[in-house]
């Protein structure tokens, strides 16, 4: 490590944005610590305070490619533990007017396997590096300021025995999801709380595990059948995780639950647009109890628009940006903002005083990166009665997406760019490139 730019940070939460945060981090300072308030387990499994993580999870490829340049060698750990390396060609996509759509090799793949899996492969690189402290059943309390309330120069927490322990830092990452330590902290100094966009959706998810048929259907590794919106907000995924097992999900939105209950979820499955999910997991043998989960809305925090933001704290991962778990960007979108981060810092590393401004650089940095996944969760308003401003483009949005997947049905490179902005790997901006742009609206008036 080069020379340190500060001695002590500390991260706050050890999800998937916590842990990759401390990688960034722990090539910048001599000391990272990790609070967390769970007990974390000593194999791959759920733990309290990540209850999403018993659903499907995806990790894009963008999020696989920033994961691979924080900690080399992952790749080959996950599938070591059973993670399964798929080409993108193998999944099958089920979409209103398409079904399926197109299958082509489109020069990629990515892994699939369960969220604790790789939260957990993830932790133990973390353990194995030398300047970087885990410490669980640790609850943050309180976030301590300088005397002129500017910056942030402690952490207090409880520790598993109850005591109340102070560190001393130059910075916090805040990885705790909610921001409600950043958002304290904020009205504590008396600045102005950034603005929130939310976009209001009810997601609700009923998932089990499945053991893959010997009879499972060819010609396909995973399966994602999209709702036919706005009719309709049901659908549902199929993906192979470690184990020879299936993470099957089934989604509705506004109240349009799937049941908790294996009769209630094999009728929900049944009644989807086409049979293929029923017909893949009626006959399999399921495994466990049916996980349920609720996602009220998308948020977005607006930290970029705030005039002053205190020195030595940064939000990352939920945190700044929360999305419908519908749309699987959440952990990849973490450990990009972590790859950011760690960039950014190494960049500032000649500077008197690297740490000043960081937090304004930092949201002035990701602003791009967050564009394509909000885009996406932008398209949640087709349904009427999602909450929230819509934007007054919408119409003219949905539209220019409803063309462009025509054009990626017939074209195999649209397709590819589509997919690639999808899976993260290119920005929103590349759907309306010049060239693509002028297809896509041609295609529009025609249709019109």
């Amino acid at each position: 490590m080069a020379k340190p730019i500060g001695k002590q940070a500390v991260v706050i939460g050890a999800g998937m944005g916590g842990l990759t945060a401390a990688k960034a981090l722990s090539g910048h300072f001599g000391q990272v610590t990790i609070l967390d308030r769970d007990s974390l387990p000593e194999k791959p499994g759920p733990r309290q305070g990540t209850p999403q993580a018993r659903h499907t999870h995806v990790l894009l490829a963008g999020g696989q490619k920033a994961l691979a340049e924080l900690f080399p060698s992952l790749e080959q750990d996950l599938q070591a533990a059973g993670a399964i390396r798929m080409p993108v060609s193998y999944l099958l996509v089920e979409r209103p007017g398409y079904d399926p759509f197109p299958q082509r090799d489109l020069g990629f793949d990515f892994l699939c396997m369960s969220r604790p899996l790789l939260e957990f492969s993830v932790r133990r690189r973390i353990e194995q590096e030398t300047n970087i402290s885990l410490c669980s059943r640790c609850r943050v309390t309180e976030l301590v300021t300088s005397p002129d309330g500017a910056a942030v120069t402690a952490v207090r927490f409880e520790d598993s025995e109850g005591q109340v322990e102070t560190i001393a830092t130059d910075l916090v990452v805040d990885a705790s999801g909610r921001a409600t330590l950043t958002l304290a902290i904020l009205e504590t100094m008396g600045g102005a709380k950034p603005d929130e966009t939310e976009i209001g959706i009810d997601q609700a998810y009923s998932t089990a595990i499945f053991e893959i048929p010997d009879d499972a259907p060819g010609g396909w590794m995973a399966l994602l059948h999209l709702p036919t919106s706005p009719h309709s907000s049901r659908g549902a995924f199929i993906f192979p995780i470690e184990h020879k097992r299936w993470i099957v999900s089934l989604a509705g939105n506004h109240g349009d639950a799937p049941p908790g209950d294996i009769d209630g979820f094999m009728t929900f499955a049944k009644e989807l647009r086409t049979a293929t999910v029923y017909n893949a997991i009626r006959n399999a043998k399921r495994l466990g109890e049916i996980a349920r989960f609720v996602l009220p809305a998308s948020v977005r925090r607006h930290f970029d628009r705030l005039q002053e933001f205190p020195r030595g704290l940064i939000p990352i991962g939920d945190s700044l940006c929360r999305f419908n778990p519908v749309f699987g960007q959440g952990m990849s979108v973490a450990a990009q903002e972590a790859g950011v981060l760690g960039r950014l810092l190494a960049s500032r590393a000649g500077l008197p005083d690297p740490l000043d401004g960081l937090a304004p650089a930092f949201f002035a940095e990701i602003q791009d990166l967050l564009g394509a996944p909000w885009a996406t969760a932008v398209s949640d308003f087709v349904y009427p009665k999602t909450r929230g401003d819509r934007p007054p483009d919408l119409q003219q949005r949905l539209q220019y997406g409803m063309a462009l997947v025509r054009l990626a049905a017939e074209d195999p490179s649209v397709h590819k760019t589509l997919t690639e902005v999808n899976h993260l790997l290119r920005p929103q901006s590349a759907l309306r490139e010049s060239a693509l742009a002028d297809r896509v609206k041609a295609l529009m008036m025609a249709s019109a």
